[in-house]
């Protein structure tokens, strides 16, 4: 080695507090993965909110009771929030579980990301989801409904809040579950009837006692009452208080997720 020539020591790359690039890309990532076959994942669930807003519609008309607005309208919002709830889950979840089938989540476990970063990228991901294919189902059944918001910034709060409350969820049962039968049993057995049991298609003001008492318990229908108050006005349990469990719910399931990924459960096995 010719003495003249002098070499830099090699030093390890320096990302600060949180690695920007890494998180940026890994967002990209998870969007780009469902928009690739948006048809599957945008497009195929405005065919389920239409018909099942097409349904109630035919089969109950009048007024969303407590209130002077239509019924569909109220339904509408439900639907919405609906398919905000189910793509939130199913982006996070399946963004993990394929990974593990295919056996590539190396891609994402020996980057320089922290857990935290992987939280959050992949609970963004899930929420851009939820949120697109939401405005899309909004824009669907526009012609059926008066879907313009009474109060808009609580119907975001509570888009925002459900899409990463699910994606929370959609991202610990991608990492408990190891083939997608697990993960059919999670949507089966937990998301779809804590869903239709919350009040997506009806008020739960007509529900008899101790039922009525009972399904406010359900987390999910905080989300769907909040969410449905921002269109039409009307909730059917106090709004603050629903407001301030779902908020909690979020950081929790959040976190959750976060205590997961960073003990490396069933990822580094």
């Amino acid at each position: 080695m010719d003495p003249r020539v002098t070499t830099a020591p090699i030093a390890s790359r320096r990302y600060g507090v949180v690695n920007w690039l890494g998180l940026q890309t890994l967002v990209q990532r998870e969007i780009q993965r469902f928009l690739k076959v948006g048809a599957q994942t945008v497009f195929a669930p405005l065919v389920q909110t239409l018909l099942f807003m097409l349904v109630f519609s035919l089969v109950r008309g009048g007024d969303w009771p407590g209130t002077t607005r239509a019924y569909a309208d109220g339904l509408a919002a439900g639907l919405v929030m609906m398919s905000i709830l189910s793509n939130a889950f199913q982006n996070s979840s399946s963004s993990i579980v394929i990974a593990k089938v295919q056996g590539n989540a190396v891609d994402f476990l020996m980057p320089p990301l922290s857990a935290l970063e992987l939280t959050i990228a992949f609970i963004i991901g899930a929420a851009a989801r939820g949120l697109l294919v939401g405005i899309a189902s909004l824009i669907a059944v526009a012609w059926l409904a008066n879907v313009i918001p009474a109060y808009p910034l609580v119907a975001l709060y509570y888009a925002v809040v459900a899409s990463m409350i699910f994606g929370a969820i959609g991202l610990m049962g991608g990492i408990w579950a190891d083939k997608f039968d697990h993960l059919a049993a999670v949507t089966n057995f937990i998301i779809v009837p804590l869903t239709f049991l919350s009040g997506t298609f009806y008020s739960t003001s007509i529900l008899p006692e101790p039922i009525r008492t009972i399904s406010h318990y359900n987390p999910v229908f905080s989300l769907i009452d909040g969410f449905r108050y921002g269109f039409i006005g009307h909730a059917d349990a106090p709004l603050v208080m629903g407001a301030a469990i779902s908020g909690a719910l979020a950081l929790v399931l959040c976190w959750a997720s976060w205590a997961m990924l960073k003990s490396g459960y069933r990822l580094r096995s």
